[in-house]
């Protein structure tokens, strides 16, 4: 069970010498930030609800879902505690899905301490007709989406990556799991990440989330809030999050240093449909086109388009060995984009591209409490040659090349691409990804291994019927720019 001095433990005063602590850390690696990969669900959980309770000035939030669910609320609660504290928050949610969350928002909001905001909002009430309303009229600009992922500490660190908030990223839903990448930053990047924060925050496709006008209703909604760790579902998770995790926060025995990272990230005005189109990709592209000896690309949704794949078989064509990880289509949780996805297999299976899709079940490996899980890949990320280096929220599709806006770190830290390589083989390995292969007929073929040994598939293996029928559809369909 959680201890009292667990709970108490975010007022001691030992936290307030985080500060100089990190302080050190830096001025040691003058010019350099520090990395570390999270791939743990539940130490990326962990991170950030040490972050919140560490936290002693400012909180800087910003999300394409935060999740009303258990985890959801947890983390919630502990960025309440912190603005009772006096911590000042922002919080910048992307409007997908906040319909459903507006009486909570509306009182998180009504804080001294925390103001919410709303990137490219439907400017009205849930559940109106005006809302369906305009919805309907602007169907186009509203697919243009804030995808960014970023929570910053007192301008001292930072968590970015690929999760989201909600139980799926953090190993605490029971029907599925979502594989995934954060890291980890103090230093230089940090400041980046804050000024990127600040571009965002002041743009003109943010809006101010409207303050609750009912003080009961208010009072109700954030003391069930402040309660949210008190019921036997949340201590049981609770009490999982501080067996796995331990020790000091950042842990610096796991900081890479790096004088080549930097954080890169679409303008805002990219959701408008102007400067800065195809921008994150236009950096991305030819750090791959640079390797020299391979490339490893995990992408969940991977739809690279004849430009994309151009580009991708030119590169193979030069002998570099290209790998790609993706979902595959049992285990995707967007069937219609491995529609887009299936018309490009051929082609670049044929230029030496080896294609790995994650299966649907997948033994434990780091993710889960679970024996085994419904998995699916979230994770974005691309290595170079064993010493360059990206993790973020960029998937390789046209969504993320033109709609939303992306963001994420390039470096160059050998140590900490060999660890991502690592992870990479792992989620190859043949219990946990099909590789997908040309037979000696030319025909696509799905090749893993069961539990009574090596086994080969003719068809997207674990793929129902329904899932088979949407992801032809599609494929048949001018959507793929909406992919």
């Amino acid at each position: 069970m959680i201890t009292e001095s667990d709970q108490v433990a975010r007022f001691e005063p030992a936290e307030a010498s985080l500060d100089k602590r990190i302080g050190s850390l830096c001025a040691a690696h003058t010019g350099a930030s520090g990395l570390e990969v999270l791939a743990s669900n539940v130490s990326a959980f962990a991170a950030r609800r040490m972050s919140a309770q560490r936290a002693t000035r400012s909180l800087d939030l910003m999300y394409y879902v935060w999740g009303e669910d258990l985890t959801g609320r947890l983390l919630l609660s502990e960025v309440l505690a912190a603005a009772d504290r006096g911590v000042k928050v922002r919080l910048l949610l992307d409007d997908i899905g906040v319909s459903s969350r507006d009486n909570l928002l509306k009182a998180l909001n009504s804080h001294a301490q925390i103001t919410v905001r709303l990137f490219n909002p439907v400017n009205a009430f849930s559940g109106s007709r005006r809302r369906l309303s305009e919805v309907a009229r602007r169907l186009f600009s509203m697919t243009r989406r804030m995808h960014n992922k970023a929570w910053i500490t007192d301008s001292l660190y930072a968590i970015m990556g690929g999760r989201n908030i909600g139980d799926a990223y953090f190993d605490a839903d029971e029907m599925s799991n979502f594989r995934d990448l954060d890291l980890l930053a103090v230093g230089p990047v940090v400041d980046e990440a804050e000024t990127m924060f600040d571009r965002y925050w002041k743009s003109e496709l943010v809006t101010p989330m409207r303050p609750s006008n009912d003080g009961v209703k208010r009072w109700s909604v954030l003391s069930d809030l402040r309660s949210a760790g008190e019921s036997p579902e949340a201590q049981s998770y609770l009490d999982r999050v501080l067996e796995e995790t331990c020790g000091d926060f950042p842990d610096s025995a796991n900081l890479h240093w790096s004088n080549q990272a930097r954080l890169i990230a679409d303008p805002p005005e990219k959701a408008l449909g102007r400067h800065g189109e195809n921008g994150l990709m236009g950096i991305v592209l030819p750090v791959l086109e640079a390797a020299r000896q391979r490339i490893a690309i995990t992408s969940p949704y991977f739809v690279p388009g004849k430009a994309g794949t151009d580009r991708l078989t030119g590169i193979a064509n030069r002998g570099i060995k290209i790998r790609v990880l993706t979902n595959s289509l049992a285990a995707t949780d967007v069937a219609a984009v491995h529609g887009g996805y299936a018309h490009y297999r051929m082609p670049l299976l044929q230029a030496g591209v080896d294609l790995y899709e994650l299966r649907q079940v997948a033994p434990k490996r780091r993710l889960s409490f679970r024996g085994k899980s419904h998995a699916s890949l979230h994770t974005k990320a691309f290595s170079v040659d064993g010493a360059t280096g990206f993790i973020g929220s960029l998937n390789f599709d046209p969504r993320s090349t033109s709609l939303n806006t992306e963001m994420g770190v390039l470096f160059d830290a050998p140590d900490l691409v060999t660890s991502m390589d690592q992870l990479f083989a792992d989620e190859i390995a043949s219990d946990v990804s099909y590789a997908v292969r040309l037979d000696k007929q030319a025909r696509l073929s799905w090749i893993g291994t069961e539990e009574h040994g090596p086994v080969i598939y003719h068809r997207e293996p674990g793929a129902s019927l329904i899932r088979r029928a949407i992801a032809r559809i599609v494929g048949w369909l001018p959507l793929e720019s909406q992919l």
